[in-house]
Protein backbone atom coordinates (compact mmCIF):
# COMPACT_ATOMS: atom_id res chain seq x y z
CA UNK A 1 0.00 0.00 0.00
CA UNK A 2 1.47 3.30 -1.10
CA UNK A 3 1.17 6.28 1.15
CA UNK A 4 1.20 9.66 -0.40
CA UNK A 5 2.84 12.45 1.49
CA UNK A 6 1.33 15.86 1.35
CA UNK A 7 3.52 18.40 -0.39
CA UNK A 8 4.78 20.90 2.08
CA UNK A 9 5.14 24.47 1.02
CA UNK A 10 7.44 26.94 2.72
CA UNK A 11 6.54 30.56 3.02
CA UNK A 12 9.19 33.15 3.63
CA UNK A 13 8.29 36.08 5.74
CA UNK A 14 8.36 39.26 3.77
CA UNK A 15 11.08 41.71 4.70
CA UNK A 16 9.49 44.71 6.37
CA UNK A 17 9.88 47.81 4.19
CA UNK A 18 11.62 49.71 7.00
CA UNK A 19 14.23 46.97 7.40
CA UNK A 20 14.76 46.81 3.64
CA UNK A 21 15.26 50.58 3.48
CA UNK A 22 17.75 50.41 6.36
CA UNK A 23 19.70 47.63 4.60
CA UNK A 24 19.76 49.61 1.35
CA UNK A 25 20.99 52.71 3.17
CA UNK A 26 23.75 50.68 4.82
CA UNK A 27 24.91 49.36 1.45
CA UNK A 28 24.97 52.87 0.05
CA UNK A 29 27.10 54.02 2.95
CA UNK A 30 29.83 51.51 2.14
CA UNK A 31 32.81 53.36 0.67
CA UNK A 32 32.77 52.85 -3.09
CA UNK A 33 36.44 53.58 -3.70
CA UNK A 34 37.50 51.03 -1.11
CA UNK A 35 40.49 49.86 -3.15
CA UNK A 36 41.66 53.43 -3.52
CA UNK A 37 41.42 54.00 0.23
CA UNK A 38 43.39 50.82 0.92
CA UNK A 39 46.18 52.00 -1.39
CA UNK A 40 46.18 55.59 -0.11
CA UNK A 41 49.21 56.70 1.87
CA UNK A 42 48.26 58.81 4.88
CA UNK A 43 49.78 62.26 5.13
CA UNK A 44 50.07 64.99 7.76
CA UNK A 45 46.86 66.95 8.16
CA UNK A 46 44.61 64.03 7.17
CA UNK A 47 41.72 63.22 9.50
CA UNK A 48 41.10 59.54 10.22
CA UNK A 49 37.88 58.03 11.55
CA UNK A 50 38.49 55.17 14.00
CA UNK A 51 35.78 52.82 15.28
CA UNK A 52 36.20 50.09 17.88
CA UNK A 53 33.23 47.71 17.76
CA UNK A 54 33.74 46.36 21.27
CA UNK A 55 33.87 49.79 22.91
CA UNK A 56 32.07 52.64 21.16
CA UNK A 57 33.40 55.16 23.69
CA UNK A 58 36.72 54.90 21.89
CA UNK A 59 35.24 55.91 18.54
CA UNK A 60 36.61 59.23 17.36
CA UNK A 61 38.19 61.25 14.57
CA UNK A 62 41.91 61.93 14.89
CA UNK A 63 44.17 64.44 13.16
CA UNK A 64 47.52 63.28 11.82
CA UNK A 65 50.10 65.76 13.10
CA UNK A 66 52.98 67.21 11.04
CA UNK A 67 55.29 64.46 12.32
CA UNK A 68 52.88 61.85 10.90
CA UNK A 69 51.49 60.60 14.21
CA UNK A 70 48.26 60.67 16.20
CA UNK A 71 47.40 59.56 19.73
CA UNK A 72 44.62 57.16 20.65
CA UNK A 73 43.30 56.11 24.06
CA UNK A 74 44.82 52.88 25.41
CA UNK A 75 47.15 52.76 22.38
CA UNK A 76 49.33 55.85 22.76
CA UNK A 77 51.14 57.35 19.79
CA UNK A 78 50.54 55.65 16.44
CA UNK A 79 52.70 56.32 13.38
CA UNK A 80 50.44 56.95 10.37
CA UNK A 81 52.36 59.17 7.95
CA UNK A 82 53.31 57.37 4.75
CA UNK A 83 51.39 54.23 5.70
CA UNK A 84 48.14 52.70 4.50
CA UNK A 85 44.88 52.62 6.44
CA UNK A 86 45.16 48.85 6.77
CA UNK A 87 48.61 49.09 8.33
CA UNK A 88 47.41 51.64 10.88
CA UNK A 89 44.38 49.50 11.61
CA UNK A 90 46.62 46.49 12.34
CA UNK A 91 48.77 48.59 14.67
CA UNK A 92 45.71 49.74 16.60
CA UNK A 93 44.45 46.19 17.02
CA UNK A 94 47.84 45.14 18.36
CA UNK A 95 48.13 48.09 20.74
CA UNK A 96 44.55 47.78 22.02
CA UNK A 97 44.54 43.98 22.46
CA UNK A 98 46.02 43.99 26.01
CA UNK A 99 43.01 46.03 27.14
CA UNK A 100 40.46 43.50 25.82
CA UNK A 101 39.84 39.83 26.50
CA UNK A 102 40.01 39.18 22.76
CA UNK A 103 41.61 41.28 19.98
CA UNK A 104 39.15 44.07 19.25
CA UNK A 105 37.55 44.76 15.89
CA UNK A 106 38.89 48.09 14.65
CA UNK A 107 37.93 50.02 11.52
CA UNK A 108 40.08 52.89 10.23
CA UNK A 109 38.86 55.05 7.34
CA UNK A 110 39.85 58.34 5.77
CA UNK A 111 37.39 61.00 6.93
CA UNK A 112 38.99 64.07 5.41
CA UNK A 113 42.06 64.86 3.36
CA UNK A 114 44.52 67.45 4.55
CA UNK A 115 43.61 70.99 3.53
CA UNK A 116 45.63 72.23 0.55
CA UNK A 117 48.46 74.58 1.46
CA UNK A 118 47.80 78.27 1.35
CA UNK A 119 48.99 80.02 -1.77
CA UNK A 120 52.30 81.64 -1.04
CA UNK A 121 52.92 85.08 -2.47
CA UNK A 122 54.72 84.80 -5.76
CA UNK A 123 58.06 86.42 -6.19
CA UNK A 124 57.83 89.78 -7.89
CA UNK A 125 58.45 89.68 -11.63
CA UNK A 126 60.06 93.10 -11.54
CA UNK A 127 61.61 95.59 -9.14
CA UNK A 128 60.96 99.32 -9.21
CA UNK A 129 63.85 101.79 -9.39
CA UNK A 130 63.47 105.57 -9.51
CA UNK A 131 65.74 107.85 -11.54
CA UNK A 132 66.06 111.56 -10.74
CA UNK A 133 68.09 114.38 -12.24
CA UNK A 134 70.20 114.53 -15.37
CA UNK A 135 69.32 111.18 -16.90
CA UNK A 136 68.22 110.62 -20.48
CA UNK A 137 65.08 108.94 -19.14
CA UNK A 138 64.13 109.87 -15.60
CA UNK A 139 61.20 108.59 -13.58
CA UNK A 140 60.19 105.06 -12.75
CA UNK A 141 62.02 102.02 -14.13
CA UNK A 142 60.66 98.48 -13.97
CA UNK A 143 63.65 96.13 -13.96
CA UNK A 144 64.10 92.39 -13.74
CA UNK A 145 65.38 91.06 -10.40
CA UNK A 146 69.15 90.71 -10.57
CA UNK A 147 69.66 93.78 -12.75
CA UNK A 148 73.03 95.43 -12.05
CA UNK A 149 73.69 99.14 -11.65
CA UNK A 150 75.43 99.33 -15.01
CA UNK A 151 72.45 97.66 -16.66
CA UNK A 152 70.16 100.16 -14.94
CA UNK A 153 72.23 103.00 -16.44
CA UNK A 154 71.60 101.44 -19.86
CA UNK A 155 67.85 101.11 -19.15
CA UNK A 156 67.60 104.81 -18.35
CA UNK A 157 69.30 105.65 -21.64
CA UNK A 158 72.48 107.09 -20.17
CA UNK A 159 72.88 110.71 -19.06
CA UNK A 160 72.16 114.19 -20.33
CA UNK A 161 74.93 116.59 -21.37
CA UNK A 162 74.65 118.33 -18.00
CA UNK A 163 75.15 115.24 -15.81
CA UNK A 164 77.83 115.26 -13.11
CA UNK A 165 79.10 111.77 -13.94
CA UNK A 166 81.57 111.67 -11.04
CA UNK A 167 78.89 112.43 -8.43
CA UNK A 168 76.09 109.99 -9.26
CA UNK A 169 74.31 108.74 -6.15
CA UNK A 170 72.59 105.47 -5.31
CA UNK A 171 70.13 105.96 -2.45
CA UNK A 172 68.96 102.79 -0.75
CA UNK A 173 66.63 102.48 2.25
CA UNK A 174 67.05 99.58 4.67
CA UNK A 175 63.57 97.93 4.82
CA UNK A 176 64.21 96.75 8.39
CA UNK A 177 65.29 100.07 9.92
CA UNK A 178 64.00 102.60 7.40
CA UNK A 179 67.43 104.26 7.35
CA UNK A 180 68.56 105.53 3.97
CA UNK A 181 72.16 105.15 2.90
CA UNK A 182 73.77 107.16 0.12
CA UNK A 183 76.46 105.57 -2.06
CA UNK A 184 78.69 107.87 -4.15
CA UNK A 185 79.31 106.54 -7.65
CA UNK A 186 81.82 107.64 -10.25
CA UNK A 187 80.42 106.65 -13.63
CA UNK A 188 83.69 107.32 -15.43
CA UNK A 189 85.61 105.08 -13.01
CA UNK A 190 83.01 102.34 -13.48
CA UNK A 191 83.33 102.50 -17.26
CA UNK A 192 87.13 102.42 -17.02
CA UNK A 193 87.05 99.36 -14.79
CA UNK A 194 88.49 101.21 -11.80
CA UNK A 195 85.36 100.74 -9.68
CA UNK A 196 83.43 97.54 -8.97
CA UNK A 197 80.19 99.40 -8.27
CA UNK A 198 78.82 98.68 -11.73
CA UNK A 199 78.11 95.09 -10.71
CA UNK A 200 76.02 96.08 -7.66
CA UNK A 201 72.59 94.41 -7.86
CA UNK A 202 69.67 96.78 -7.83
CA UNK A 203 66.98 96.41 -5.17
CA UNK A 204 63.32 97.33 -5.17
CA UNK A 205 62.88 100.99 -4.21
CA UNK A 206 66.44 102.09 -5.10
CA UNK A 207 66.85 105.69 -6.24
CA UNK A 208 69.51 106.81 -8.74
CA UNK A 209 70.19 110.51 -8.43
CA UNK A 210 72.21 112.24 -11.15
CA UNK A 211 73.24 115.78 -10.07
CA UNK A 212 73.70 118.67 -12.48
CA UNK A 213 77.29 119.36 -13.47
CA UNK A 214 78.80 122.50 -11.96
CA UNK A 215 80.55 125.17 -13.96
CA UNK A 216 84.05 124.02 -15.02
CA UNK A 217 83.29 120.51 -13.68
Amino acid sequence: MTHSHPIRTFRFAAVPPALFALLAAFLLMLPAPLAAQNAYRIGPGDVLKIEVIEDSTLNRSVLVTPDGQFTFPLAGAIQAGGRTLGAVQSDLVQQLSPSFSNPPTVFVSLERLAAPPLDLPEEADTITVFVLGEAAKSGRLELEPGTTLLQAFAEMGGFSDFAALKRVQLRRKDPATGIERVYALNYNAIMQGRSPNGSVTMQDGDVILVPTRRLFE
